[in-house]
């Protein structure tokens, strides 16, 4: 029996923070409602303490969506989960998502503390949490970089204060997926007390490996994933919520389900586009505008043939428009022949070579060979045949 995995989205929290994302309440809110019809289970509406501005978007999307668990970041400091719990209350279902460093790196040189001081603090701002809702997440910041060892101290002492979901953030997008998975693995079979809670990827594309860590963390033993659209985020990213969730679409084989709606994932993609106008560059694996289109002949050819061949899945699939087959001086006849059908023409084979030859001629001068170029190419072929 397949398992759900929970999808945490981030696009308004994290995915803000790129240089010249910045949202007001307005955007955010109209997002957040998007993001609620897509079917995301827990919605990180913002950092609450971090501005007016920013505790008002928060205060806003809990008022509003019905279903979602809206979720408040916090730092490990009494203030930011008062004010967090401020901003959430009105929310049918919230959550408050604290944490605090881990890694040595960051005990010694962000905290200028200890081991043992930040497991306390870690204890502390899951017990304050705990004062407003069960529903509470525990962020070990750098846990990519931090021993499992002591990373497996910290999560023990926090499940145990109440923390119900764990995260496992590869703040630096420094992992390989093997040692992604062996960390959530470690932890799920090392914390005497894992079962009470629920471990969570969050990972960072630094290296290109989002994705990829993301999945590895579900098969060791994670259950959550915290993603954005289009794989916005800090420095070169975060993990892109419409590549992880065709993954587990993909290959049911791993016996994992969410909850969102694939076809409405190209129209939120490029809502998100617009916003925070960012583009989506053509490449982008599910999303981007080239994501359908075949230029090459051999391509073009198996495609037209059998859409299986060259594609995975269904363009519909995943709301985005048919495929594209792009006429270029590496195209082929079928391709030629299928454009020239889709505009009214109807050509037998002999007449396709002749026209093969004209349309080489132009695709070796131009990038893409366009519809008013087949037009007036079959103008000039159609002439000349009845000339004839």
């Amino acid at each position: 029996m397949s398992e759900k995995v929970y999808i945490f989205d981030t696009t308004l929290r994290d995915g803000e923070q790129v240089p010249g994302c910045k949202l007001n309440t307005k955007e955010k809110l109209a997002l957040a409602v998007r993001l609620e019809e897509l079917g995301v289970d827990i919605l990180e509406a913002g950092f609450p303490v971090s501005s007016p501005g920013d505790f008002d978007s928060v205060h806003q999307i809990a008022k509003t969506l019905k279903n979602t668990v809206v979720c408040g970041l916090t730092r490990a400091v009494q203030k930011d989960i008062e004010v967090a719990a401020q901003a959430l209350k009105p929310a049918a279902r919230f959550r408050i998502h604290t944490g605090i460093g881990t890694s040595d790196l960051h005990i010694k040189y962000k905290f200028n503390s200890t081991r043992e001081a930040i497991i306390e603090r870690a204890v502390q701002a899951v017990k304050m949490a705990r004062n407003f809702t069960d529903d509470v997440e525990f962020y070990a910041e750098d846990a990519g970089r931090t021993d499992n060892a002591y990373l497996a101290q910290v999560i023990e002492a926090v499940v145990k204060a109440g923390a119900t979901t764990l995260n496992i953030p590869d703040t630096t997008g420094y992992c390989l997926p093997h040692q992604y998975q062996e960390k959530m693995a470690f932890l799920w079979n090392n914390v005497p007390n894992i079962d009470k809670a629920i471990l969570s990827c969050h990972c960072h594309n630094d290296l290109g490996m989002a994705t990829a860590n993301s999945i590895a963390g579900v098969l060791g033993g994670a259950r959550q994933i915290e993603c954005t659209i289009n794989g916005l985020g800090e420095r070169a990213g975060n993990t892109a919520l419409e590549e992880v969730v065709m993954i587990l679409n993909q290959h049911k084989d791993l016996g994992f389900y969410t909850n969102i709606n694939p076809k409405l994932l190209n129209p939120i993609s490029r809502e998100v586009s617009d916003i925070m106008r960012m583009a989506v560059q053509p490449n982008k694996a599910i999303v981007g505008s080239n994501a359908f289109s075949h230029s090459s002949g051999i391509h073009q050819d198996g495609f037209l043939k059998e859409a299986q061949t060259y594609e995975i899945m269904n363009p519909a699939e995943v709301g985005a428009e048919d495929t594209k087959i792009v006429l270029t001086a590496r195209s082929g006849r079928s391709a030629l022949a299928h454009r020239l059908h889709k505009l009214g023409f109807e050509y037998n084979r002999n007449d396709i070579d002749a026209l093969y030859a004209l349309f080489v001629e132009v695709a070796d001068k131009k990038k893409e060979v366009v519809e008013s170029d087949l037009q007036a190419m079959a103008k000039a072929y159609n002439s000349t045949m009845v000339s004839q």
